[in-house]
């Protein structure tokens, strides 16, 4: 089955096309155009500027996408499009553009949870994956525990009350002023650090496997406002690398919890976080701890990217979940 897939629910517009059969997941294309260099300037996504970007793009990288994958719109079985949640603007481009090209060309068309696509990306990088399964999603946006009974039933059993953990990366990086987005800098720079110089508080919650992102974010914030008035000199490498351990002992530590709760077989950890090499490591470690399967995509596909709306969408499809003329946008998670 050959799948055309659109994802646009924040600041990267994406098109691909995959070749999926249940056993097999092939990307025979997956374009992805960044906005980052349009929103760096005010430091975090702007909305209205998303959009804009999104409409200029689409048509152009979908043309772009079937002709990479060597395909033609006749070739195409399906057409799967994000619908929630995320930015509701951005949201609505990609879900316009989908159904118009679906009912352009008399194709099926298929709505896709962005959280399930995350976690479906993993599809691609671990053979013979298969629900049910356990699943951490941490992005700019979520962060979210889910019990993954089947491909398409998903229960979530533990989120974040307040900032997700990649937007509370983003925010600290913002304030040491090493760039926006700031995931990929934070990791590189806590090797840099001494994880111990700082005592942060921990954002796993010790009632539940909840966790709250605020607490840690503002503790750097007057960490670093309260030495700029003492004078004292910053070691941005070094609130990197306390920051970096707090989130990963509190994903560990959660994920542990949640493992004697779930008793959990096989554990998938996707999105844009899921691309920090400090958390793959102790993931890795804890995994073989425990003798679970541990399950993260390949680092190209942790972001926002429209191959897993592909993967997510095949399921959705033979599970018989179509959508039709009617189907909208939605900036809250519907499942």
């Amino acid at each position: 089955m050959i799948i055309l897939a659109f994802e646009s629910s924040c600041d990267e517009t994406s098109v691909a096309v995959a070749e999926i059969d249940g056993e097999k997941y092939k990307i025979l294309s997956n374009i992805v155009a960044s906005q980052i260099s349009m929103h760096t300037l005010y430091g975090g996504v702007v909305p209205e500027i998303a959009s804009r970007a999104h409409t200029e793009a689409i048509s152009r990288l979908t043309y772009e996408a079937l002709s990479d994958a060597f395909v033609t719109p006749e070739d195409i079985d399906i057409v799967a499009v994000t619908s929630n949640p995320g930015l509701i603007g951005a949201l609505l481009v990609g879900v316009g553009y989908a159904k118009a090209w679906a009912y352009a060309h008399k194709k099926p068309i298929v709505a896709v949870n962005h959280i399930k696509g995350h976690t479906a990306a993993a599809y691609y990088s671990h053979e013979g994956l298969k629900a049910p399964f356990f699943a951490l999603v941490a992005s700019g946006g979520h962060t979210s525990l889910i019990d993954v009974k089947s491909p398409t039933e998903y229960v979530t059993v533990g989120h974040t009350r307040d900032d997700a953990a990649g937007e509370a990366f983003d925010k600290v990086a913002r304030l040491l002023g090493i760039g926006y987005p700031g995931g990929a800098a934070m990791d590189a720079l806590a090797y840099e650090g001494d994880e111990k110089a700082i005592k942060l508080p921990s954002p796993a919650l010790a009632d539940s496997i909840d966790f709250s992102f605020s607490g840690l974010k503002t503790a750097v914030i007057n960490y670093v406002n309260n030495e700029r008035q003492r004078g004292n000199e910053i070691s941005n490498a070094d609130i990197a690398a306390s920051f970096s351990s707090a989130v990963v002992k509190a994903i560990i530590s959660t994920l542990e919890k949640a493992h004697g709760m779930y008793r959990y077989e096989t554990l998938v950890i996707a999105g844009g976080v899921a691309a920090n090499s400090h958390i793959r490591r102790t993931a890795a470690e804890f995994a073989e701890g425990k003798g679970i399967r541990l399950c993260i995509p390949d680092r190209s596909l942790c972001g926002d990217n429209a191959a897993m709306i592909a993967a997510q969408g095949y399921h959705e499809y033979i599970a018989g979940n179509l959508a039709d003329s009617s189907l909208n946008a939605y900036a809250c998670q519907v499942t």
